[in-house]
């Protein structure tokens, strides 16, 4: 599958500090220096059955941040996005607007390109599709098989979370919390004859006027979990550094893929660190499809927002706080965008220096933006002053700030 365009990354003369994030398995900030080679990360991707809306567009934006903090540390990074482009939502959308659901997906992948290149986010080295990703999952599906981990009901297969001793790791949750929230997450905890209610589903039998695709089970499609799983695996390997998503993906749709890529290979970690992005609000819940409360990134573009006040607007929350979205929000983001071009337009300014500094340290501590934003508005608060305009002391702070805010923050003004 086709990612989309790489915007032009300005090269920054300052080499950056090793990068640390928050792990939600240990509940730390560690360190996330690649052992040797690239740094590799997976994000999970979309379900492409309706525009990318601000919670999306916030998650992917925390972690475009860290590929741009290790770039800057000096590291090469190799990303991989996935696609869920055929899952229950994506065929349930398809019949309910009476559309055919490769068009559908097609469609919508196709508008989250856009709304990315729009927001300036890295694209991925990888983007795989779950439809293309099938024989991944059927290798993956039969060695967990051979090992023992794979049960039928009826003709479905399912994964035994039993068959994996670090089971909880990676959400540290109960087993209570676990079953709380598995049959809302796409589980099926009530369903009859699975061993475990927290048993995942790694093959889904054929269902009628439903897609399928051949197999050594019988024909059918992907669980979710497993998607992943497999894909990560082979454009990545084990122990990869960083696998990140939504804080809605900690429990069970990291925690699956976990343990299903234990079980395959025991001697390794599935990845080293989990990181995962707070949810937006809007309208007093949590910004989703179910409930309809949504800002799409698309349709504020169509009304001639500039997608950097987007972007400025989402990086004034750090990554992993929850926080409710509002038009004032966008309203002083355009407001700020303008402020900031108004400094930028002078050439000669306040120091630069400190604020690459700042800026640079700020990213690599748990990817904390609102400090880095801070740091330039400083400077653009000293640049536009009356008292420095006389003489203003660095006669190329303009053009590295502008730099900067492009290389680290993804904002070119």
């Amino acid at each position: 599958m086709r990612a989309w365009t790489a915007p032009d990354l300005p090269r920054l003369t300052e080499t950056g500090p090793a990068v640390r994030i928050h792990d939600t398995a240990s509940g730390e900030l560690v360190e996330v220096t690649p052992a040797d080679g690239p740094a590799r990360l997976y994000v999970c991707g979309i379900t492409p059955y309706d525009a990318t809306h601000l919670g999306h567009a916030a998650t992917y934006l925390g972690f475009d941040l860290l590929n741009r903090a290790w770039r800057i540390a000096g590291h090469e990074v190799t990303y991989t996005q996935n696609v869920t482009d055929v899952d229950d939502p994506l065929l349930e959308r398809a019949t309910k607007v009476g559309t055919d659901w490769v068009e559908l997906a097609e469609r919508e992948t196709e508008l989250f390109r856009q709304d990315m290149t729009a927001l300036r986010v890295l694209p991925p080295d990888h983007y795989i599709g779950a439809v293309e990703s099938i024989p991944l999952v059927i290798d993956l599906v039969q060695k967990l098989d051979e090992l023992g981990s794979v049960y039928r009901v009826d003709d479905d297969l399912y994964f035994s979370v039993s068959a994996d001793d670090t089971f909880g790791s990676v959400s540290g949750w109960t087993r209570d919390q676990m079953l709380a929230v598995f049959g809302e997450r796409g589980g099926d905890p009530e369903r009859s004859g699975k061993k475990d209610p927290l048993d995942c589903v790694l093959w889904r039998a054929e269902r009628p006027g439903e897609p399928s695709w051949e197999s050594p089970f019988g024909p059918g499609r992907p669980g979710w979990h497993v998607e992943c799983t497999a894909i990560a695996l082979a454009h990545l390997g084990h122990a990869f550094d960083v696998q990140g998503g939504g804080s809605d993906l900690v429990f069970p749709h990291h925690e699956m893929c976990a343990s299903e890529a234990h079980v395959a290979e025991p001697a390794h970690r599935f990845a080293r660190t989990y990181a995962h992005a707070g949810m937006v609000g809007y309208d007093g819940e949590k910004m989703s499809k179910s409930r309809g409360n949504l800002v799409f990134v698309s349709a504020l573009r169509n009304s001639d927002v500039d997608p950097m006040a987007i972007r400025l607007a989402l990086l004034r929350h750090h990554y992993r706080a929850d926080w409710e979205w509002t038009d004032a929000e966008l309203f002083a983001a355009v407001d700020t965008v303008a402020e900031w071009r108004r400094a930028l337009a002078l050439g000669a300014g306040a120091p630069s220096g400190p604020v690459v500094t700042a800026v640079l340290e700020a990213l690599a501590h748990d990817l904390d933006a609102p400090s880095a934003l801070a740091a330039v508005q400083a400077w653009v608060d000293e640049t536009l002053g009356e008292s420095h305009l006389a003489d203003a002391s660095d006669r190329d702070a303009a053009g590295v700030i502008h730099r900067l805010l492009d290389g680290a923050l993804g904002l070119s003004l």
